[in-house]
Formats: structure tokens, sequence, C-alpha cells
């Protein structure tokens, strides 16, 4: 598979197409494989303003680009986005739309700053035009994609049931995904996304909606060949059915996160056996499905504390 970027600036560094993460249990639980950089050239801006009290502030605003995804020839859909990993993000809306299946070879992707284009190349061409019509995506978390795409083999999936999650995993989890430099912490308007091994979170994505997060690890993993078995999904966002869905479309078993949930996606997440643990914060949570894979070891053991920029990144969130 080639990876070209026609203009612009070089896409951010990270692990190459391909590798193999089996070994990661080995590797130091400290350091994360993509974290955000939110001094990040083009991500965000400083914006004079105001305060409450007529005092001068400076305030960092995240930016927001839209990019247009095609699927070979066919143009799909135009996303707002933060502009970072776009190939991920192609791919993987491609994947949790259903357009790609996980046994499809990419053959190329074509990335055009300037013109604000992705084009995945497969080795054999789909048409896309009777099922989707040419829409915006836009950066409202209540916007997403398209249902119905979405559940068209939700219910072939079969998740592993041996699948274990420790309850301590979390204070370590939460640890380090809430301490971590983001934008989500110094910017807000932001969602993220991380996907973890045991308590070892991997790699972090931001974006300005939830749905953009997600499928940029979607196609992540589709794109290094991440075995989904034995991963936790961590989100910042609500527990809504989107974040259901697509957890489950990358066949994950777990799906946390420190907001709260919607009574849909707790059916949803009963019916396809998801473990879905929410209110997730230090040592923490409630869990409404799946509760079999957790493992309650604790109760006694070290929190962790949120800090009050975290708190209130959090607040804006939940709001």
């Amino acid at each position: 598979m080639t990876y070209h970027r026609v203009c612009g600036a070089k896409r951010q560094n990270h692990l190459p197409y391909g590798s193999d993460f089996g070994h990661l249990h080995d590797m130091s639980k400290s350091s994360f494989l993509i974290q955000p950089n939110p001094d990040s050239p083009g991500l965000s801006q400083s914006v004079q303003g105001v305060n409450e009290t007529g005092k001068s502030v400076t305030l960092p605003v995240v930016n927001e680009k839209p990019i247009t995804l095609f699927l070979n020839r066919q143009e799909i859909v135009t996303s707002m986005t933060l502009g970072d990993w776009v190939p991920e993000l192609a791919v993987g809306y491609f994947l949790n739309q259903n357009m790609l299946r996980r046994d499809d070879k990419i053959t190329g992707i074509d990335v055009d700053d300037d013109l604000g284009v992705v084009i995945v190349r497969t080795s054999h061409e789909t048409d896309f035009e009777a099922k989707m019509k040419r829409k915006i995506r836009t950066s409202g978390c209540a916007e997403g994609t398209a249902y119905g795409d979405m559940m068209e083999r939700f219910d072939d999936i079969a998740l592993d049931k041996n699948a274990q999650f420790k309850a301590s995993w979390l204070i370590e989890l939460s640890k380090a995904i809430n301490t971590v430099p983001s934008l989500y912490l110094s910017a807000g308007a932001i969602h993220g996304c991380v996907l973890c091994q045991q308590n070892r979170p991997l790699v972090y994505m931001e974006d300005i909606g939830r749905h953009n997060a997600v499928d940029k690890i979607a196609g992540w993993m589709f794109l290094n060949q991440t075995t989904p078995h034995d991963k936790v999904f961590y989100t910042t966002g609500r527990l809504t059915t989107e974040m259901v869905i697509k957890t489950v479309q990358m066949q994950i078993p777990v799906l946390v996160s420190r907001s709260g949930f919607t009574a849909a996606a707790v059916d949803l997440a009963r019916e396809a056996g998801l473990t879905l643990i929410g209110r997730a914060k230090g040592k923490r949570f409630i869990a409404l499905s799946g509760i079999e894979r957790i493992q309650f070891d604790s109760a006694d053991g070290a929190d962790f504390v949120e800090t009050p920029s975290h708190q209130r990144a959090a607040q804006r969130d939940e709001r």
C-alpha cells in the first residue's frame, strides 16, 4: 500500500503501516505510541477577546477544516475536522460505514492539503452512488454518520467473551490520559478517543466531533493490522448509540467514558455483549453492560484525583 501527499506539510510522525502490535504488553506502560500535540502547527490559533470583567484575554481556539473523502473515484462525504491524521480518518470512516471490508486491500492513499481531499484506493473499485448521497458531516456532537449503514453487520459481530478488564487498570488509564497535554485541556471544543491495552493508553486521537476521533483510531488500527480483542476504547464524550456501534464495529470488547450514558446506547451494548463503563473518574465508575468481564480489584487501592483543568474540560464536555 502506498501513501502519497500531493502537496502541503508532511504528515505527523507515526509507526509504519503494517506493524504488529501483539507484543505491546512487554513495552513501557508510561508512554503513548501516539499522543496529542496541542502545539502542532495548524491545529489551533490564538484569538484575542475579553473576559467577564472586560479584561483582555488570549484564547487558543481549535481550527476546523473541510476534508472531502473519496473511495476510488467516488466522492463520498465532506467532513469538518481538525485536518490531522487524514488517511486514518478516511479509512476509519469507510470501515465504520461498511464501505470497506476487513479483508479489502488498500493499494494507495492520496492526500491533497490545498484542495482538502483524500482518496483511498482499493484493488477492486466499489460503487456507492445508489447508497450514498453527497452530504456534509458537521462538527456538532449529535451529527454523526448514517445509522442504517453502520447497523448493516452489527448483529453479526461477536465480541471476545474471554476478554477481561481489571478495575485497577482504570486508575492508571485515567492518570495517563488526563494528565497528558492535549487540545481537550488547552482549548476545549474538542473530543478525545484513546485506544488502550490493559492499563496502558496506546493511541490518543482528538477531533472536533467524536465520530471523527473514533474513525481516526479505527483507520489506524486497520492500517497497522492491530488486533482488537484485547483492547479497551476510552472516550471523553458521552456514551451514545454511535459510540457503541463504532466500538462494536472495531470489535473492541470494552468501552469506557468519564461521561454518562444514553438509554439507547445501553440497550445496544447489552445486545452486542459490549462492556460499557461510564462516569469513570479515578477508581470510581458505573458499568451497565458486560459486567462479567470486569474484575473488581481496586476497591481499597489508591485513587487518581483529576486536576482542576481537566475537571473544567470535562464539565464543558458534559454540557
